[in-house]
């Protein structure tokens, strides 16, 4: 959330909608477009990816065949990079620092060297 929130503040995205993200199926700041684009998110996020027939077709008055291309290799970009990240242990560059994070952090196994592999924590290596 780091990067995108720091974009998302500069594309106008308010700090009431950053800080209302985990509630974005009930609260008033999220338009029905963006739920639905968010509950879509969260579908595609799944392990293993769970995307509700309902809610494709909801998206679909919504959003144009292009729009949705897009959406979805946003989302399907931003998974990749999220699990890659993760796998090489990449952290926070600051970029939201004395903000808030809308994501829990979990809490980090030791860290180990790239010469090691990280049994048993689903990923392959630390720097």
């Amino acid at each position: 959330m780091d990067i995108g929130s720091a974009v998302g503040r500069e594309s106008g995205i308010t700090e009431e909608k950053l800080a209302a993200l985990p509630d974005y199926d009930t609260h008033p700041a999220f338009s029905e477009a963006e739920r639905l684009a968010l509950r879509y998110a969260d579908q595609m996020t799944a392990t293993p990816v769970d995307v509700d027939e309902n809610a494709a077709a909801a998206l679909r008055t919504h959003f144009s065949e292009k729009q949705l291309v897009e959406l979805t290799a946003a989302i399907a970009w931003e998974n990749h990079r999220a699990r890659f990240d993760h796998a090489m242990g990449v952290e926070s560059e600051g970029f939201s620092e004395k903000s808030f994070c809308v994501i829990p952090q979990r809490p980090r196994p030791a860290e180990k060297s790239m010469a090691q592999p990280a049994a048993g924590d689903g990923s392959a290596f630390r720097v």
